[in-house]
């Protein structure tokens, strides 16, 4: 439109009425002349309204979630952190348990042959040293550990020291090939030579080839001269099996080691030998054997004779 006289006169009279009407519909209320048109005006564009509220609404609501999401990954996140520290916490918990009950258990044993022992954790095992079975030990020279020193565990004979270092010392393990100790038979007391054969039981050599032994005899250590390598009376295995070997001058033994080697954790090096020979004060008490089952009683028959 262009501004000219009339336009402006067009304009001053529009706004007049406009203003005339919003007096007129306030002052009507409920009886407003103009609620009739406004209904047909709301008929016309509600639908459109709620069309478009329709289709906005998902998009409202999808980002509301996406802020909602983004809390509660937030709170997962941190139950997930949670879990894993109480996870960690309940495994440090089993492993100091686990080491209590060792701990309890070496000293026992070594209370038992009047060992004085330190303790000492497994470090390394295998490959790095070589093809002999060995393990490192996290104690060394600065804690007193000399070579050729027995090592144990709760169990029994673990092996030897081999090689010290200022803070740490490897073990020459009783099942390596070439590891060999002196053995006492549990009763008998006959001595023979045990040598190691890696994941298999090791193999005994009695001196007295008519030496009386079965299966489920125990042995000990024999004892070194100056308690070096080895001192007596730490329990090394139980009898699996005999070998028949006529015409020889010795017997063989398979003997089962009582220490599990592949997996040891916490051992004990002697660092005092025991004041006398323990000789079998270290093995383990015998399982009780299970109470014979009491005999039927005999049963009475019609004619009052009692058959069994």
């Amino acid at each position: 439109m262009r501004d000219t006289r009339e336009s402006r006169l067009l304009l001053v009279l529009l706004v007049a009425v406009a203003f005339a009407l919003i007096t007129v519909d306030i002052r009507g209320g409920d009886d407003s002349p103009l609620n009739g048109p406004r209904n047909v005006v709301a008929s016309v564009f509600g639908p459109v309204e709620s069309g478009v509220s329709g289709l906005v609404s998902p998009v409202s609501d999808a980002m509301h979630s996406l802020r909602d999401s983004g809390a509660n990954g937030a709170q997962v996140r941190s139950l997930e952190q949670q879990n894993a520290l109480l996870k960690q916490q309940l495994s440090s918990s089993d492993l100091v348990s686990g080491r209590s009950a060792e701990l309890a258990k070496l000293l026992g044993a070594a209370g038992a042959g009047q060992y004085t022992v330190k303790a000492a954790q497994v470090v390394a095992i295998g490959a790095a040293q070589g093809f002999s079975w060995t393990v490192t030990i996290d104690i060394g020279s600065n804690d007193g550990i000399q070579r050729d020193m027995t090592v144990i565990d709760g169990d029994g004979l673990v092996g030897r020291i081999t090689t010290v270092g200022p803070t740490t010392s490897t073990v020459l393990l009783a099942s390596d090939p070439g590891f060999t100790v002196g053995t006492r038979l549990e009763g008998s007391g006959e001595i023979g030579f045990a040598t190691g054969a890696g994941a298999g039981p090791m193999r005994v050599e009695l001196l007295n080839s008519m030496a009386q032994v079965k299966a489920g005899d125990r042995l000990v250590t024999f004892g070194s001269q100056n308690d070096r390598p080895f001192v007596p009376g730490v329990p090394v295995g139980t009898v699996t099996s005999v070998v028949d070997t006529p015409g020889q001058l010795t017997r063989t033994l398979l003997v089962q080691p009582f220490v599990g080697f592949t997996r040891l954790d916490l051992v004990g090096v002697v660092v005092q030998p025991p004041p006398t020979d323990p000789r079998y004060a270290v093995l383990p008490p015998r399982p009780a054997a299970p109470a014979a089952a009491p005999a039927a009683a005999p049963q009475a028959t019609s004619s009052g004779k009692a058959h069994p």
